[in-house]
């Protein structure tokens, strides 16, 4: 027999169920035994969801980028999958190779993305809020 312990209305309750043949469950509450039949249960049909289609941004292009085939030499790339945060620098800016120059949310972490070398921002291939696959170029330096 499983036992539960329960508390109603501020009483103490010891519940042993037992066996259950024919919908009739042998059911004990602080020690005086009970028959206790069940109802029968009804089937539930469950709705899959449907599918919807992947989120695109106003002008229509889709928001996850792609993986580049390749990416060039002064390419700042995505480590892992994950979410754009912020870009902390601007087209023109100079930056020092330990300089984060974007923010990353991956599996509910904040990874700061860093120049990896010295140089000037060329382009910014991502906006904040962007979905980005990893290796997808999030900007390029000169």
């Amino acid at each position: 027999m499983k036992e539960y312990k329960y508390k109603i209305n501020g009483n103490n309750y010891t519940v042993a169920v037992g066996d259950i043949d024919d919908n009739i469950a042998q059911v004990e509450v602080n020690g005086v035994p009970y028959k206790v039949e069940l109802e029968t249960a009804k089937a539930v049909k469950v709705n899959a969801p449907k599918p919807v289609a992947a989120p695109r941004t106003a002008t229509g292009e889709k928001i996850i980028a792609s993986k580049p085939a390749a990416a060039g030499k002064g390419s700042v790339v995505a480590p892992l999958p994950g979410v754009v945060i912020a870009i902390n620098v601007k087209v023109g800016d100079t930056v020092k190779a330990a300089d984060t120059v974007a923010l990353l949310e991956a599996m509910k972490m904040e990874n700061a993305i860093r120049a990896g070398r010295d140089g000037k921002v060329a382009s910014i291939d991502v906006n904040p809020g962007d979905s980005v696959l990893e290796g997808a170029v999030l900007l390029t330096l000169e």
